[in-house]
């Protein structure tokens, strides 16, 4: 890991650096992309059958996985793991609850009615990674806060694994959380299929759920098609320390992050010298125990820094203009910080509020901006299940008293006909 000083360097190289892991414009990634979602509006059912064996190596009989296997993967989950699965549903089930919006409507004596009617989305698609590494946790912070939201039908497309099944334990997630149908297809092509539709997999209205390279390229390709979540780039995470801290609570954190992907950022921001020192041994004792050492190391040695500032408010300062994905304030106190906290997509404060924490068990959505766009997104949350029609309508009287102003604005625009639209309704007045 680099060590800076803001006082003799250039901040702004750091934050430059981190902005180089966006990992969607390769051409030759776009250009495979492309041709899998082409293939698949072509072939439909064909194709992802013919992609499922050429990229997961494995040939499945049925697209769809049946209901009664899904609940069977949910009666074989360990009793220990599966009630903490649903303490983490209940969890994220409770905070999303909160986010709930109501339409709302306005009468005035004079004949004017306006409002919002929010409507949820009909079918939205999940994506869910597998492989070596599944992310049940995934699952449920996609689907729950979909069906929060009142969605009528929520789909999953998820990878198989080499016996031609997904993960149990995302099977028994989808279960939980009562995903209506399942899909063993991974990669780009379950994007494209979730996206176009074919004879199997209905069209979606948005698709939601992380990925690699090629499921993030294949969302991009798609967005407009249907709808998004974001697409998220490696993950990040942010510690702001002051002397008070824990050395090994904040060298645990940066290296729970680093161990996601070789391109995930780690960053550690602080005022006391003597911590820095402290931290970057903890970070070399711990890192000698963890399976996953090989990603760690090359990702803090390329995207992981300790930045010595002169106080915390330049730290505070610092990471807004990162802007990270998650930001740990460990420092004596952390709610004094809050406010001034512009950019971060999840605050943990106190060194008992570990990232780890909101991955799984806190309730606060773990889907998060990456890559700096903290500064103007926001974690996926109930309110991107719904959409939002304004309702407009206004009596003969009502529209008398204004329609002048609006013959102005459309003549003035040069739009004629918009003219015309409101004028005819009282050429009579005129007469």
């Amino acid at each position: 890991m680099k060590v800076y000083s803001s006082a003799e360097c250039d901040i702004n190289l750091l934050v430059k650096t981190l902005r180089t892991r966006e990992g969607t414009a390769r051409p030759d990634v776009a250009g495979t992309v492309a041709d899998i979602i082409n293939t698949v509006r072509e072939k439909g059912d064909k194709a992802l059958f013919e992609f499922t064996e050429r990229f997961d190596g494995v040939s499945v009989k049925s697209l769809e996985v049946g209901r009664e296997q899904i609940k069977k993967a949910f009666e074989s989950l360990e009793p220990e793991l599966a009630a903490a699965i649903e303490k983490a549903c209940e969890n994220i089930t409770a905070f999303h609850q909160k986010q709930r919006e109501n339409s709302w409507f306005e009468s005035f004596d004079n004949g004017i009615f306006v409002g919002q009617k929010i409507t949820p989305l009909e079918r939205v698609g999940v994506y869910v990674p597998g492989g070596t590494a599944p992310l049940p946790s995934s699952v449920l912070m996609n689907v729950i806060p979909a069906k929060v939201a009142g969605v009528s039908e929520v789909i999953m497309c998820t990878p198989p694994g080499r016996n031609g099944m997904p993960s149990p334990v995302i099977l028994a997630c989808a279960y939980l959380t009562g995903v209506d149908r399942v899909f063993s297809v991974g990669g780009a092509q379950a994007v494209a299929a979730m996206a176009y539709g074919t004879e199997t997999i209905p069209r979606v209205d948005k698709i939601t759920g992380p990925g690699n390279i090629y499921v993030a390229t294949a969302k991009k390709m798609v967005y407009g098609v249907c709808d998004i979540d974001m697409i998220a780039g490696p993950s990040e995470i942010l510690v702001i320390a002051d002397e008070y801290a824990n050395p090994a609570y904040v060298a645990a954190d940066l290296l729970s992050q680093a161990e996601h992907d070789v391109l995930a950022s780690a960053i550690f921001i602080t005022n006391s010298e003597n911590l820095i020192r402290n931290v970057m041994t903890e970070m070399d004792r711990q890192l000698r125990k963890l399976s996953r050492k090989e990603i760690i190391t090359k990702s803090t040695e390329n995207y992981g820094a300790a930045v010595l500032v002169e106080s915390i408010e330049e730290a505070v300062k610092l990471s807004n203009l990162i802007a990270p994905e998650h930001l740990e304030l460990m420092v004596k106190d952390p709610f004094s910080l809050l406010g001034s906290i512009k950019n971060a997509g999840a605050i943990f404060l106190g060194e008992y509020a570990p990232e780890p924490l909101g991955d799984y068990m806190a309730g606060p959505n773990h889907i998060l901006p990456t890559n700096g766009t903290a500064r103007f997104s926001s974690p996926l949350s109930v309110n991107d299940f719904v959409k939002k029609s304004s309702v407009i309508s206004y009596s003969e009287k009502a529209l008398k008293s204004i329609y002048k102003d609006i013959i102005r604005f459309a003549e003035t625009e040069g739009l004629d006909a918009h003219a015309n639209s409101v004028r005819i309704r009282f050429e009579g007045e005129n007469k």
